[in-house]
């Protein structure tokens, strides 16, 4: 069961590291909130299915739970598109390797078990984050750090939440539920801070968007909520570096970008504390078992 569920995380952030070559795509042509808008719009649509196929699911519109989670996300991706407008790549890149590690951090003030190996885990994927950012170029506003920061705690918020939501009739339900909330979150801020999103675009960019929203949204987030709800807190918040990983191959695969020694050994670190994770867990799982079948004393 936990193999799949970090099969599962893998995914997740495979299609979340897909938002940044059809993300650049997108933006040749539109702003980052009206990205974030039509991306949101698109995964709604293809989650409608899933969301409203059965009274048990619609009843998930009406749990408090849920209705955060999906605010939390919406306004999520907001801030930290807004922000990263603002801020260079190197600094984006630097938060989101530092996500795991806050997220370790938390699972531990909770109360989680976290084994030694899962912590190097975290620690090794976090560096290997930093690796791919390389050095900050001085691009970045304040205001634009802020908002990158303020995202973070907010995608940290909706994490928390969703452990609490209530069971589900299938994997699919709260994730589809979810999403359908976050977009229609997303519609009025846009809107208000930018107007209505210019719909004129070329076949290439509604391909990107489209992509956005069934892999990189909707596919992810229910990757994503499958894998978190079967394993640690620390153990799936590692798989997050995924996305960086993802991006900047995507760099060189794609753009033209170098692959350097920093790259490559930050590509190792993603990759190896991603599966000193996943041995981390197995072993805490062992250990478990092991003192349930203990003879007491």
């Amino acid at each position: 069961m936990k193999s799949l569920a970090f099969v599962a995380l893998a995914v997740a952030g495979i299609s979340w590291g897909l938002g940044f070559p059809t993300g650049k795509l997108i933006l040749t042509q539109t702003d980052s909130s009206h990205m974030v808008l039509l991306r949101f719009a698109v995964a709604a649509l293809a989650a409608a299915p899933f969301a409203l196929r059965s009274p048990e699911v619609r009843a998930l519109f009406k749990s408090p739970v849920v209705l955060l989670a999906g605010v939390l996300y919406g306004v999520a991706f907001m801030v930290q598109f807004e922000g990263l407008a603002h801020v260079s790549v190197t600094v984006a890149a630097l938060l989101v390797g530092a996500m795991p590690a806050l997220i370790a951090v938390s699972a531990k003030v909770l109360g989680e078990k976290v084994s030694r190996m899962s912590w190097a885990g975290v620690a090794a994927a976090t560096l290997g984050a930093a690796c791919i950012a390389g050095k900050p170029d001085g691009a970045s506003s304040p205001y634009g750090v802020a908002l990158s920061i303020g995202a973070l705690f907010l995608f940290l918020a909706w994490l928390l939440t969703l452990r609490r939501a209530p069971k589900a009739p299938n994997a699919m339900a709260i994730p589809a539920v979810s999403i359908i909330v976050a977009a229609a979150t997303v519609l009025p801020i846009a809107f208000f801070m930018h107007g209505p999103p210019k719909l004129d675009l070329t076949a290439p960019v509604w391909v990107a968007i489209v992509a956005q929203g069934v892999l990189a949204t909707l596919l992810a987030t229910a990757a994503w909520q499958y894998g978190a709800a079967r394993v640690g807190a620390a153990s799936a918040g590692v798989f997050i570096n995924i996305e960086p990983l993802i991006g900047a191959a995507c760099g060189v695969l794609l753009f033209g970008d170098h692959l350097t020694a920093a790259l490559f050994a930050g590509g190792a670190l993603i990759i190896g504390g991603s599966l000193l994770v996943v041995l981390g867990e197995k072993k805490a799982a062992l250990g478990d078992v092991q003192a349930t079948v203990a003879p007491s004393a």
